[in-house]
């Protein structure tokens, strides 16, 4: 029987604890999947929930242990246990599109609610790698406690929590006060848990008794034990709620259970030992613009004038369709336009825009647009700046800021007769506007 690593979870109320350079075969269309972490396969399967079928098998690091969806369903995060790497899926083509190391033993990761961000628990290294998801690299390296292994980020994402060992138990944590409500006899050897999006139900995972305890999260008891394979690992509720997918590691299967009758309707054959799994709704492949905003030449100063340049890039997997793409600009009190331009785009003042319609591919960006502003005198020592884009075919704007700190107008140095001094005796006598005149060579 598989080894289990912990005697117990910690389930914190409404969250789903502990719980992804090879191309695979094929791409999947939208709809709803599960991503499980096959350990002795080095893969990713991706089961199709409509029809409870494996449609395709991605490579990934070496001993994968569990996956993590972004919110979006657009990435899927698998820690690599054996190479200490985590290996990020772009669910849209199922392929590897980055590899991050990370610290020892890898095993937990989740990802926080606005997708920034995804906290992965370092088992040998007793730590959490927090990894920026839009550069694909560690950020931070917070220390925990002894051997943690599974995470999760509350649904504001100020807060991160990891789990340690307790004994057959499970106990609810009130997030407000952190402090234990309840404790919760399940089965033996419990390992994964997740938590319907309702909040409703919590589904504890018994590694030892081959089961599925089902908890009422009102009145924090089992309303139903649910059979499932042998040596059961993690468990991943489906985005609808309607079904529960369990990993059983020494059957290589994974066992869908129907929420409402808390029955096994569906046994899904995956890879070899398989530990973690997560479900996402993958979307349609689309353009995703992103615009960056920056203070350019230098300070800005009252009464003078600054400079922004903004950028416009496609960071989706689709180029943009052709239709307009808009730039807008809201400029805060104190300054107003000058000038606004770019190579290629059609600007205006009135309003404070700029558009064009040309295809920009995946990875790519439209040359930077220029934006030239004159600083009145009252203007406040902070300002912050505002700018938008949309269309092209992108769901949704990218908004972004720049904050600057306004100088007070540069004093220049008063004109020769206006500084202290003139009009002295002896000013104007011959010497006086000698160097060193007050030391002259010679006798004194």
């Amino acid at each position: 029987m598989l080894r289990a690593l912990v005697a117990g979870l910690v389930l914190v109320a409404g969250l789903a604890l502990p719980m992804v350079a090879p191309q695979s075969a094929q791409a999947v269309p939208p709809g709803t999947y599960a991503y499980v972490a096959n350990f002795n396969d080095d893969t990713v399967s991706v089961i199709d929930t409509a029809t409870n079928a494996v449609v395709v098998t991605v490579p990934v690091g070496d001993a994968p242990w569990e996956v993590a969806v972004s919110p979006g369903g657009t990435r899927a995060y698998v820690t690599n246990r054996a190479d200490a790497t985590v290996s990020v899926i772009n669910t849209a083509t199922d392929t590897v599109v980055a590899t991050v190391p990370v610290g020892l033993e890898p095993l937990g990761v989740a990802v926080s609610p606005d997708g920034t961000r995804a906290y992965v628990t370092n088992y040998g290294a007793d730590t959490v790698s927090v990894i920026n998801t839009n550069t694909n690299t560690v950020v931070a390296t917070v220390p925990v406690g002894d051997a943690p292994i599974g995470v999760a980020v509350s649904p504001s994402g100020t807060r991160a929590y990891v789990t340690n060992s307790d004994a057959d138990t499970v106990s609810v944590i009130n997030t407000a006060t952190n402090t234990v409500v309840a404790t919760v006899p399940v089965g033996d050897a419990p390992q994964g848990v997740a938590v319907s999006r309702g909040g409703t139900r919590a589904y504890v995972v018994n590694a030892d008794a081959d089961t599925v305890s089902v908890i009422d999260t009102a009145t924090n008891t089992v309303v139903a034990t649910v059979p499932v394979g042998d040596a059961p690992r993690e468990v991943a509720v489906s985005p609808d709620g309607t079904r529960a997918y369990v990993t059983n590691a020494n059957a290589d299967t994974v066992s869908v259970i129907n929420t409402a009758t808390n029955t096994v309707v569906a046994t899904v054959p995956v890879g070899d030992l398989p530990f973690g799994v997560a479900t996402g709704v993958v979307p349609r492949p689309a353009p995703a613009l992103r615009l960056v905003k920056l203070t350019a030449g230098g300070p800005f100063t009252r009464g003078g004038q600054g400079t922004y340049t903004l950028t416009v890039t496609d960071t989706g997997d689709l180029p943009t369709d052709g239709s307009t793409v808009t730039v807008a600009d809201t400029l805060p009190t104190g300054l107003t336009p000058v000038s606004f331009s770019g190579t290629g785009w059609t600007c205006t003042l009135t309003p404070l825009s700029c558009t064009r319609s040309d295809i920009l591919a995946p990875g790519a960006s439209y040359p930077p647009l220029t934006l030239t502003v004159q600083i009145a005198r009252d203007t406040p020592r902070r300002v912050t700046n505002t700018a938008t884009v949309t269309g092209g075919g992108a769901v949704g704007t990218s908004i972004a800021t720049a904050t600057t700190t306004i100088d007070r107008k540069q004093q220049h140095k008063p004109p020769h007769h206006d500084r202290p001094g003139h009009g002295k005796p002896g000013h104007g006598e011959p010497g006086h506007d000698r160097p060193n005149h007050s030391h002259r060579p010679g006798p004194r």
